[in-house]
């Protein structure tokens, strides 16, 4: 099947350069992580830039691309959200990943420069789901994002197990998150973790998120 040319790959590829993203699957929850840098060409914008946003309850999205589209499509994501719940009518994990998936894909000829991991825990446990700018979409249980994604995966793909607990998830994120922002130049400064079970969303904060790095590189040295 021939490739359909939506918009300027050339363009597309010069927007999503840097950072580097990470949603997993556990038995009892998803993991997702990111680094913290933002980078303009060669010039590192900004060391503590959100890229992991809550936008329900118990439904995350990590976001790499143009800062302008990814917030605006979480703008978005929260105000539908919102009034599907006023309705009566809360969303699933997949729900919400195709309605993303739609409004995306309706503008594919002027497309939103971001490629966003959604995760997050509804009845049928925790789930990921990968889009990419055009609006297709995928269910994943590895999942990674931006130019540090092919050092991640390598990472992900050797430590990862199905019945990993979140706990164990945290570890191997970090683990992923580290490996990238030592070997990508548009990953760096610091990384930020967030778990999603069926008690909620909930942040590490950055204490516990150095404590294990640093539990790593004692690790590596000895």
């Amino acid at each position: 099947m021939a490739k359909q040319e939506t918009f300027d790959d050339e363009q597309l590829n010069k927007y999503l350069k840097g950072t580097t993203t990470v949603g997993i699957v556990c038995k009892d929850g998803v993991v997702l992580g990111s680094d913290t840098r933002a980078t303009m060409g060669y010039l590192i914008a900004d060391k503590r830039a959100q890229k992991i946003y809550q936008v329900d309850e118990k439904l995350g999205m990590t976001t790499a691309g143009l800062v302008g589209d990814n917030q605006a499509l979480i703008r978005i994501m929260k105000a539908q959200l919102s009034l599907s719940k006023m309705d009566g009518r809360a969303m699933t994990v997949k729900s919400a990943a195709t309605l993303l998936a739609n409004i995306m894909h309706g503008r594919r000829y002027n497309p939103f420069y971001a490629q966003i991991i959604v995760g997050g825990h509804d009845e049928s446990g925790g789930h990921v789901f990968e889009l990419d700018p055009a609006g297709g979409y995928s269910e994943k249980k590895v999942s990674s994002t931006g130019s540090g994604s092919p050092v991640a995966y390598g990472v992900l793909e050797e430590g990862y197990k199905g019945n990993l607990s979140v706990s164990d998830g945290v570890l191997l994120v970090i683990k992923a998150l580290k490996s990238a922002l030592e070997r990508d130049a548009g990953t760096g400064n610091h990384i930020n973790i967030v778990t999603i079970t069926e008690k909620g969303y909930e942040k590490l904060g950055d204490d516990q998120t150095k404590k294990i790095i640093d539990s790593l590189k004692k690790e590596t040295v000895a």
